[in-house]
């Protein structure tokens, strides 16, 4: 037997952001600055709320402790993650810690993080994959209104991050019929969307994203990211070249097609700070995504894929 889990309302489409009502007192987190988040909260018509403005990219448990503590006297309604996987990250684990509804609304459309049961904090300054179901949201609102406006960088990080949870949640040994098929029709909008420059669809294709990979975990295309992302390198950034060495790894039936959405989005070669032997190391005790891998992982295995990916073999 299996279980799917997905929100329980899924808003999308054209004028979901507008046309959804929100509960008053509630809490708005987010990254952005006053001039970004003023125009998405006029947009929204949200009425009463409360703002958070100060989570930082790559997230701490410390901000969430933040907010807990800043806000837990405020007989809160519910919170609102209105941003990219950061706010989203910190919205899941600050309103299951306060046990109070939480709408994820993503701004960038990469993370799928608005479907999902996974949230990813940084403790002790290492980035750590939590998973429960109680972060998954209750409403997620889904709106290609954030595109316009949207820095390209970000566009093409996030749309990278979609594809590389797409295929490997399509590989990965916890997925089942239902998380494989909805993994497929995701890489399959956003291959479309990528290669024939239709963004529009950027939002739809995270969300299927989302709901498959969501159900079935990522794999060792992510765990090899995250030691770039140690480094500061952007998340969707760092998978470009490490679900792409991953996949011909695993032997995956989308090698050759993430090899295209690479190309296209024309990603920079990644270089590593650390040697080889200890990022493996890390990479190593990341059993949340080696373990689900279509294939079992060495550490031997590791360094010659870190050492390809920093060498441009991919």
């Amino acid at each position: 037997m299996y279980t799917i889990r997905i929100p329980k309302i899924i808003k999308f489409g054209k004028n979901a952001l507008s046309e959804t009502e929100y509960p008053r007192n509630s809490l708005v987190v987010t990254t952005a600055p006053p001039e970004v988040s003023s125009k998405w909260l006029a947009k929204m018509g949200i009425k009463d709320y409360l703002l958070f403005d100060k989570v930082e990219p790559e997230p701490s448990i410390e901000t969430v402790q933040k907010v807990i503590s800043e806000y837990k006297s405020k007989n809160l309604s519910a919170i609102i993650g209105l941003g990219g996987g950061s706010s989203q990250d910190v919205t899941k684990y600050a309103a299951t810690e306060l046990k109070i509804p939480k709408i994820l609304i993503p701004t960038t459309f990469g993370t799928g993080s608005e479907m999902t049961t996974y949230c990813v904090l940084k403790f002790e300054g290492k980035k750590k994959l939590l998973q429960d179901e109680r972060f998954l949201a209750d409403m997620a609102v889904v709106d290609a209104f954030f595109l316009a406006g949207t820095p390209e960088a970000i566009i093409k990080n996030s749309v990278c991050d979609a594809c590389a949870q797409a295929t490997e949640g399509y590989d990965s040994k916890r997925g089942n019929e239902f998380t494989r098929s909805m993994c497929k029709a995701a890489f399959d909008v956003l291959y479309d969307a990528i290669i024939d420059d239709k963004p529009e669809n950027y939002p739809y294709g995270s969300m299927l994203s989302g709901i498959g990979f969501g159900n079935a975990s990522t794999t060792l295309g992510h765990a090899l990211s995250y030691v770039f992302s140690n480094e500061g390198v952007p998340h969707g950034y760092s998978l470009s070249s490490c679900t792409t060495v991953a996949h011909r790894f695993n032997k995956s039936i989308f090698y050759e097609k993430f090899k295209e959405v690479v190309e296209k989005l024309k990603f920079d070669r990644l270089s590593l700070k650390i040697p080889f032997d200890k990022a493996a190391d890390i990479v190593m005790t990341d059993k949340g995504h080696l373990d689900p891998n279509p294939i079992p992982v060495t550490k031997d295995d590791v360094i010659q894929l870190l050492q390809d990916i920093t060498n441009g073999r991919l």
